[in-house]
């Protein structure tokens, strides 16, 4: 059985992740966005907000740092002030070929998000014992790591040097393993279905086969 299953279990599902946008906003703001049909990331790099998750009974305090992973398909609102009506994030970023927006007035408030992508076979091993959102703050033991790489995300972005993309994206790998990571040290060990999965011999040839086919068939012709 292999050492460290965490590190099997992301490159068996081929987590890929990537930022794929953010907006900055200041005074009375709200905008919602739909169901996300991959693993949505998203941070708090300025100032703070409220976040309402679909099927939640109570909103969430986000501050500066904090960090929030969506894996069901729920919609969600972040706002300054829940009373507002939230725009639709669509409405927002799509058309233009934008990936920032400004909400509000003012510049008191910054987000940036993006998502992650798993293999269509292989990936349920992850995204199925996921719960539907996690939260880690930054006042958290495990979240020492995030400031530093919310800050070359944040910085990678506004610099538009070459190779900002690769960088971007393997920051935002790198904090989406830290956000799993926070989540295992506080929910306890990894579940024994991964362990299963990968170490069982009838199991895991199954789903890597599973898995290539499914590669195969996407691929451009």
């Amino acid at each position: 059985m292999s050492t460290d299953p965490f590190s099997d279990i992301l490159r068996f599902t081929n987590a890929e992740s990537l930022v794929t946008g953010g907006f900055t906003a200041g005074g009375a703001w709200a905008i919602r966005f739909p169901a996300p049909d991959k693993i949505k990331f998203f941070a708090v790099v300025k100032g703070a907000c409220w976040v309402r998750i679909d099927g939640e009974a109570q909103p969430i305090r986000f501050e500066t740092g904090d960090v929030g992973l969506i894996t069901a398909r729920r919609s969600f609102v972040l706002a300054s002030d829940l009373d507002v009506a939230p725009v639709e994030a669509m409405s927002v970023f799509s058309g233009t070929g934008r990936s920032t927006a400004i909400l509000g007035t003012g510049n008191d408030f910054a987000h940036i998000g993006g998502h992650v992508l798993l293999d269509p076979a292989s990936g349920r091993l992850l995204a199925d014992v996921l719960p539907p959102w996690i939260h880690v703050p930054a006042a958290s033991r495990q979240a020492v790591s995030f400031r530093w790489l919310l800050d070359q995300l944040v910085e990678e972005r506004a610099a538009d040097r070459p190779g900002m993309q690769l960088v971007a994206a393997q920051l935002a790998q790198l904090l989406f393993i830290q956000v799993l990571r926070a989540h295992l040290a506080s929910s306890g060990p990894m579940p024994a279905g991964w362990l299963r999965a990968l170490s069982d011999p009838r199991i895991a040839p199954a789903l890597r086969a599973d898995a290539r086919r499914s590669r195969s068939f996407m691929a451009p012709g």
